[in-house]
């Protein structure tokens, strides 16, 4: 039995709506002689990349801009970003985005450091030392990348995403204002919302740290009392101002409260980590197109259902972050958990099966077998997922 916990962050954190206007003052602080902005072109239409620009403006600050990332970051995307920066050898960089934006300037970053591939660190702890300073900006309430020591890429070969885990890809700054997440369409607010509620609620739910066997220095580590905590106040957030900021997009309140949830789902999971929603997750993204917050919002209540036959506490707990009374049976309270994330996604509008997403039965027994070779994520799910009990849980999604 482990009897030690750890608790890691990004190195400070600025939230607040106007926040960006501190920007200058957060580089200066880095004595950067050269610095890059990383963002994508949907950011540069909006206005948000501007914004930033004439902030930085008046502190005479002129980065060199790259507006080019893509979502859901692929090899040919980071090895152009990174041949495109390497010429100006940036010493800061500044993700402004999404977290497909953050996980591209933080492997970026890793490469301006050590070279080499980005195959080269794929898992845990090879990243040599620091990198390059990443401030990062999110412009959407989802991922938590601005936290994480986690950046993912689909790899050329495999044409799965991986991901490259070290405390050393965590930014060195998370600089959080919801006045930038007001333009984000209703869409993509939904599904960065449902996979910031589900990255708490398998926070909430993962397998407790002092039972969690394996290696040494792990980077997901498994439930404890600080990530419990920081997974309740997030659940809590979310869940009732999730469908005001889909259905309202200039509440800036329900904004703020999003990005703070977000904030909060991701200090918790960074740490204790995501399982078998995420596991599953990402072999489906490769047999469809759909948004990553589409597929763990299909994902989640199922996987939830499975989960809760080990840890009903655990879940009926949930049901009551979720809004359920506390006062009924525990069984019923657990249940009820499972039936407010199916009504959620209603509200939302995203898809409650795999078949409206496009996955076909013949397609299971493939999409089990990648997904439980993902041991970094498996071995966090309360309930040690087998090849039956994982196809079962997939037809049943269907």
């Amino acid at each position: 039995m482990n009897d030690v916990w750890k608790f890691h962050s990004a190195g400070s954190i600025l939230f607040g709506h106007g926040s960006i206007t501190q920007l200058p003052n957060v580089i200066q602080k880095f004595e950067a002689n050269q610095i890059v902005i990383i963002t994508d072109p949907g950011i540069t239409r909006a206005g948000i990349l501007d914004q930033a620009i004439q902030v930085l403006k008046k502190a005479d600050i002129k980065p060199v801009i790259y507006d080019q990332a893509v979502p859901e970051p692929t090899m040919s995307s980071v090895l152009s970003c990174f041949s495109h920066l390497q010429p100006y050898q940036p010493d800061l960089l500044v993700a402004l985005g999404g977290g497909s934006c953050i996980d591209l300037a933080k492997i970026t970053s890793l490469l301006l450091t050590y070279g080499g591939h980005p195959s080269d660190y794929y898992g845990e702890n090879k990243v040599p030392g620091k990198v390059r300073p990443v401030i990062a900006i999110p412009t959407t309430a989802g991922t938590g990348s601005e936290v994480s020591p986690v950046a993912v890429v689909t790899d050329d070969k495999s044409n799965l995403k991986v991901g490259i885990s070290d405390h050393h890809l965590r930014p060195e700054v998370a600089l959080l204002d919801p006045g930038l997440t007001l333009k984000l369409p209703a869409f993509i607010t939904a599904c960065t919302g449902i996979d910031a509620l589900s990255q708490a609620i398998e926070a909430y739910f993962a397998k407790d740290y002092r039972y969690l066997h394996g290696q040494e220095n792990l980077i997901y580590q498994g439930s404890n009392p600080t990530s419990d905590l920081f997974a309740e106040k997030a659940i809590r957030l979310i869940a009732p101002n999730l469908p005001i900021a889909v259905h309202q997009g200039d509440n800036l309140e329900a904004r703020s409260n999003m990005l703070l949830g977000n904030l909060y789902s991701a200090l918790a999971f960074t740490n204790s980590g995501t399982s078998l929603i995420h596991a599953l997750a990402y072999p489906i993204a490769e047999k469809t197109k759909k948004a990553h917050g589409e597929i763990i919002g299909v994902l989640l209540p199922y996987v939830m259902e499975y989960n809760a036959a080990v840890c009903p506490e655990k879940f009926a707990r949930i049901a009551e972050f979720l809004g359920e009374p506390s006062e009924l049976p525990q069984q019923e309270k657990t249940v009820r958990s499972v039936e407010a994330v199916f009504r959620l996604l209603k509200v939302l509008g995203l898809p409650t099966k795999l078949s409206e997403i496009g996955i076909k039965n013949e397609q299971i027994g493939e999409i089990v077998e990648s997904a439980l070779s993902i041991e970094r994520l498996v071995r966090i799910n309360p309930r040690t997922p087998n090849v039956k009990d994982t196809a079962a849980l997939l037809a049943k999604a269907l």
